[in-house]
């Protein structure tokens, strides 16, 4: 992939997000929805078009531990050490999240967070300053799509742009899942 065209990319998408808007993009695991984390109409609209009860919350993504820092009360400490030798996308729900909608925090005052090493992901959030919301993009209930061709026409008209940047990647699979408790209990919540 040539330089430009991802720079090209990153502009559509967040002109889009700017603007309220949900994008289609890739990320380090599958293919997710997005948009602006702190837009409480457009994560609005990223439930209704995953036809998905707004109680089970979505993850945010976010390009580096300042920005993690500025969007949670605390980190607890163990949160470094696991994402410095987690060798897959790990994906860590925090307790007490700040700045971003309401809707996206659950009942339980936490918001899961995964710090993105994807190239395209980590030049939207630093253009957008900003958190970004990332959910499979697949109807919930449905299997989450392993490529960009297993993603439902429904999902493909709902979003208002999809990001052109096809991987190649096959057989992905979403990011593990833990929850750190800020009384320093640790849950596996997906492996």
């Amino acid at each position: 992939m040539r330089n430009e065209d991802l720079h090209l990319e990153v502009e559509h998408a967040y002109k889009t997000l700017k603007k309220g808007g949900l994008i289609l993009y890739p990320t380090d695991t599958v293919w997710g929805i997005g948009c602006d984390a702190s837009n409480y109409e457009a994560v609005k609209k990223i439930y209704k078009l995953k036809q998905r009860d707004d109680s089970k919350a979505l993850i945010c993504l976010v390009n580096n531990y300042s920005m993690l820092e500025k969007h949670v009360d605390t980190v607890p400490p163990i949160a470094y050490d696991i994402l410095d030798v987690a060798i897959q996308p790990t994906t860590i729900i925090y307790d007490n999240p700040a700045g971003v909608a309401e809707n996206l925090i659950a009942n339980d005052n936490t918001l899961a967070i995964r710090i993105v090493k994807h190239s395209f992901c980590e030049q939207l959030i630093r253009l957008l300053r900003k958190p970004l919301v990332s959910t499979s993009a697949n109807i919930s209930g449905q299997p989450t799509p392993k490529s960009f061709e297993e993603i439902s026409d429904d999902i493909l008209k709902g979003v208002d742009y999809v990001v052109n940047l096809q991987d190649q990647k096959k057989d992905t699979k979403p990011s593990s899942i833990i929850k750190l408790g800020n009384d320093g209990i640790v849950k596996i919540i997906r492996a």
